[in-house]
C-alpha cells in the first residue's frame, strides 16, 4: 500500500512539472510556424509555374533531362502542398482520437515525399534506356533556355525556403525535392550545350542517370530517417543505455533506472518512459524533478513520464524480473 501511494504521489508531481515546460514549447511552434507555411506557399507558386514551362520545353525540345526535370518539379508541387498541410496540421492542439496532437503528420509527409521520389528515379532510369538505344533528335537552343529558367527558379525558391532545423524532416523533404530539382536544371544545362557544340545526343539521358542517382542517395537517407522514428526508433545520441547511466550519474538520489523507452513523436519532439528507484531518503517530486532536468539538458527529451519506486518493492514490481 505505501509503495502504491508512493508512485501515485510521484505521478502528480510530474504531470505538473511536464504542463509547464509544453506550453513554453507551444508557445515557440506558433511564433514561427506563420513564417514557414509563408515559404512554402510561395515556393509552391513558383515551382508550380516552372514546370509547366519545363514541360512544355521539353515536349518542344524532345529532351529527357528536361522532360524528367519537369516530372520532378511536378512531384515537388505536390510535396511542397503536402509540406504545407504538414507545418498547418502540425499546429494543431492534441484532442480526444490524438492525444499527442498532429506533430507526427510532417513526419509521414516526408516518408511520402521521399517515396516518391525513389518510383520518379525508376522512371528517368528507364526512359534513359530507351534514349540510350535510340537517341531522338534534340533542339539544343530550346532546352538551353528553359534549362537555365529552371536553374534560376530552383535558385529562388531554395532560397525562399531557407534554411531548416536538421530534425525537420518535413520541410528537409520539400528541400530535398527542391535541390533535386536544381541538380536537374544543371544537368539539363549541361547536357544541352554538349548537344548544341558538339551534338552528343548521348549526353541527354547520361545526364539524367546521374542527376537521378544523386537523387536517390538523398531520397533513401531522408526515407531511412523518416522511417526510423515512424517505428519508434530510439534517436540518434539517446541510447537507452546511455540515458539510463546518465539519469543514475547525474540525477542526485537515483539508485538505479529500468524499463527505458525513448523515441520521437516528430523530428525535433523526443519522449522518454523510465522507472527509477530512488534510496530512501529522496523524495519523489524532487527526483522526478532532477530526472527531468538530465533528460532535458543531456538529451534534449522535453516530454518524460517517470515512474519512482523505492527500495521496499518487490523485485517483481521493480521490473527486474519476471517483466519483459
Amino acid at each position: 500500500m505505501h509503495d502504491h501511494d508512493h508512485s501515485a504521489h510521484s505521478h502528480a508531481g510530474h504531470a505538473h512539472v511536464h504542463r509547464a515546460h509544453g506550453h513554453d514549447s507551444h508557445e515557440h511552434g506558433h511564433a514561427h510556424a506563420p513564417r514557414g507555411e509563408r515559404r512554402l506557399l510561395w515556393a509552391l507558386a513558383l515551382t508550380t509555374s516552372m514546370l509547366v514551362v519545363e514541360a512544355v520545353g521539353g515536349w518542344i525540345s524532345g529532351s529527357l533531362a528536361l522532360l524528367a526535370d519537369a516530372a520532378h518539379m511536378l512531384v515537388d508541387a505536390s510535396a511542397l502542398l503536402f509540406a504545407w498541410l504538414g507545418a498547418l496540421f502540425a499546429r494543431r492542439p492534441a484532442d480526444a482520437r490524438r492525444s499527442f496532437g498532429y506533430a507526427r503528420l510532417e513526419v509521414l509527409v516526408g516518408y511520402t515525399n521521399a517515396l516518391t521520389q525513389v518510383f520518379l528515379v525508376g522512371w528517368i532510369m528507364f526512359e534513359a534506356v530507351a534514349r540510350f538505344l535510340a537517341p531522338a533528335p534534340i533542339l539544343s537552343g530550346t532546352m538551353l533556355a528553359v534549362a537555365i529558367a529552371g536553374l534560376v527558379v530552383n535558385l529562388i525558391v531554395l532560397r525562399v525556403l531557407g534554411g531548416h532545423d536538421h530534425d525537420d524532416v518535413n520541410t528537409a523533404g520539400a528541400r530535398l525535392h527542391v535541390l533535386g530539382d536544381l541538380l536537374g536544371s544543371v544537368g539539363a544545362v549541361a547536357a544541352a550545350l554538349l548537344i548544341r557544340f558538339f551534338g552528343w545526343l548521348w549526353a541527354d539521358p547520361l545526364i539524367s542517370v546521374i542527376v537521378a542517382l544523386l537523387i536517390l542517395n538523398s531520397a533513401i537517407r531522408l526515407l531511412r530517417r523518416c522511417a526510423h522514428i515512424l517505428l519508434e526508433g530510439v534517436p540518434e545520441g539517446a541510447e537507452v543505455e546511455r540515458v539510463a547511466a546518465t539519469v543514475v550519474a547525474q540525477a542526485v538520489g537515483v539508485r538505479e533506472v529500468h524499463h527505458v523507452h525513448v523515441w520521437q513523436l516528430s523530428g525535433g519532439q523526443r519522449i522518454a518512459t523510465l522507472h527509477a528507484r530512488l534510496e530512501e531518503s529522496v523524495a519523489p517530486d524532487s527526483a522526478i524533478v532532477a530526472i527531468q532536468q538530465v533528460l532535458r539538458a543531456r538529451f534534449g527529451i522535453a516530454h518524460a513520464t517517470v515512474q519512482v519506486e523505492g527500495l521496499a518493492c518487490r523485485q517483481v514490481e521493480c521490473g527486474g524480473a519476471g517483466r519483459p
